[in-house]
C-alpha cells in the first residue's frame, strides 16, 4: 500500500469514522456501525466495501454476521496512523461510541484461537 492510496481511502468522513471505530473496538459488524454512525445500512456497507478494496479491512463471517477488522497485513506505519489518530481524537468519536454502548442486541462474538 502506498501513502496516496491510504490517505485517499481516509478522505471520506464515513470511511474514517468506520476505520477509527474498528481500530478502537477491534472488530465491528455493519449493524453496529450503522447504529454508531446513524447512517443507512447500504451506505455503511458501500464504505466498508471500499475499505476492503483499499485493503485496509478484512472481514469474517460468523453465522448471519459479517465482522470487520483492520487488515493484519497492514503496514506498521498505516496501523500507527490509525492507532494514533484514534487515541488523540477521542472527541471526534465520542457520540459514535456512546451510540454503540447504548445499542441493544449487539451480536455475540465467538473467540477463536486462530482468528
Amino acid at each position: 500500500m502506498n501513502p496516496v492510496q491510504f490517505y485517499k481511502c481516509l478522505a471520506d468522513e464515513t470511511r474514517l469514522r468506520c476505520l477509527l471505530l474498528i481500530t478502537s473496538e477491534d472488530e465491528l459488524c455493519v449493524c453496529e456501525l450503522t447504529e454508531a454512525l446513524q447512517e443507512s445500512q447500504p451506505k455503511v456497507s458501500r464504505h466498508l466495501a471500499q475499505l476492503r478494496q483499499c485493503e485496509l479491512l478484512v472481514d469474517r463471517r460468523q453465522g448471519q454476521w459479517v465482522f470487520y477488522r483492520l487488515n493484519p497485513n497492514l503496514p506498521e506505519w498505516a496501523r500507527s496512523v490509525l492507532t494514533e489518530t484514534t487515541a488523540h481524537n477521542t472527541d471526534f468519536l465520542d457520540i459514535n461510541r456512546q451510540r454503540l454502548k447504548q445499542m441493544g442486541d449487539r451480536p455475540e462474538r465467538v473467540k477463536s484461537c486462530c482468528s
